[in-house]
């Protein structure tokens, strides 16, 4: 992603100078909270080479990615909804306190606020959502940089206090070696009971 999108060009036009890029990383794994981050980018900037959907990237380009971001952002904000969060609110609102979160940690209010996928009614403040965005949209593709980082070194701690799951090298996702740890060694605190339904116990 080489230069700000259009819609962003298209805001900034209209008056919107600070402009929030929002996203969300772990809807999807059996273990760990969902992630969300905001940021806002100087609008005066050129946009930094190589940014993209931080799924396209490798670990080490998230990293050095994350890392400018941070130190180039007006504002750059993370907000988590935990295990237990998840449980009580299902996934699509735990995601959304997640992103609410975010947005309120940020030290300026933005203009307008740009998110990933369908627009969220519970978020809270006005916003434009992108099918895709992370892949699309500038700010929500730093966003999506930032958020993987952060939840993967937090995975990556935890691998450590819980060993035999993989968790350093999956994210908690549900990978053969996640699964056959789930089924060696059943569940964590940190797993999603209702997402591992199926998978424990299916061998005892």
């Amino acid at each position: 992603m080489a230069r700000w999108s259009a819609v962003e060009r298209s805001l900034r036009a209209e008056g919107a100078r600070l402009i929030a890029g929002v996203d969300e990383v772990g809807r999807g794994p059996l273990a760990g909270p969902v992630f969300a981050c905001a940021v806002i980018m100087p609008p005066g900037a050129r946009a930094i080479p190589g940014v993209e959907d931080s799924k396209k990237l490798t670990p080490a380009e998230r990293e050095r990615l994350a890392a400018l971001i941070a130190a180039r952002a007006v504002s750059v904000a993370l907000g988590a909804a935990s295990v237990r969060e998840i449980a009580a609110l299902n996934i699509y609102h735990a995601t959304a306190l997640a992103m609410r979160r975010a947005l309120v940690r940020l030290a300026e209010r933005p203009d307008a606020v740009l998110v990933d996928g369908k627009p969220i009614k519970t978020l809270g403040v006005p916003h434009r959502a992108f099918i895709g965005g992370d892949a699309r949209v500038y700010s929500i593709a730093c966003a999506s940089i930032v958020a993987k980082v952060a939840r993967d070194r937090l995975m990556r701690a935890l691998a450590r206090r819980h060993p035999g799951y993989a968790w350093e090298a999956n994210a908690g996702y549900g990978t053969p070696a996640h699964i056959a740890g789930l089924r060696r060694l059943g569940m964590t605190a940190h797993h999603r009971a209702k997402f591992c339904e199926g998978i424990v116990g299916d061998e005892g």
